[in-house]
């Protein structure tokens, strides 16, 4: 299924517009993995730990939101919004939240 960023396809026509689909996806993020990810982000490093997980979560969220366009007949989602948020669980830790969104649609000859 092709998901793109922009509200068009170049020399493809829009057949029909099926409606709003989405995923979501909220991944925990561990204790002593925040301390050491908070310990590299002041010296200046990368958190790979971090970066894996948002990943993750980001991959999870647009195969929800594919199955979702799938199920209504699409073969595309356009206008893809990609959002990420860091949810922070008192002093334990937090969470990694991403939630995509974008129109699913038939495009020609689909």
């Amino acid at each position: 299924m092709l998901i793109v960023t922009t509200t068009a396809v170049d020399g493809t026509r829009v057949n029909r517009y099926l409606g709003l689909v989405s995923g979501e996806a909220i991944m925990g993020a561990n204790i002593f993995r925040d301390f050491l990810a908070g310990v590299r982000d002041i010296v200046g490093g990368r958190s790979a730990a971090y970066e894996r997980e948002l990943q993750k979560a980001k991959s999870i969220a647009l195969q929800e939101m594919e199955q979702e366009a799938e199920a209504m007949g699409a073969n595309a989602i356009l206008g893809v919004d990609i959002d990420y948020e860091s949810i922070q669980m008192g002093t334990g830790g937090g969470m990694l939240m991403v939630s995509v969104s974008g129109t699913a649609v038939v495009l020609e000859g689909g």
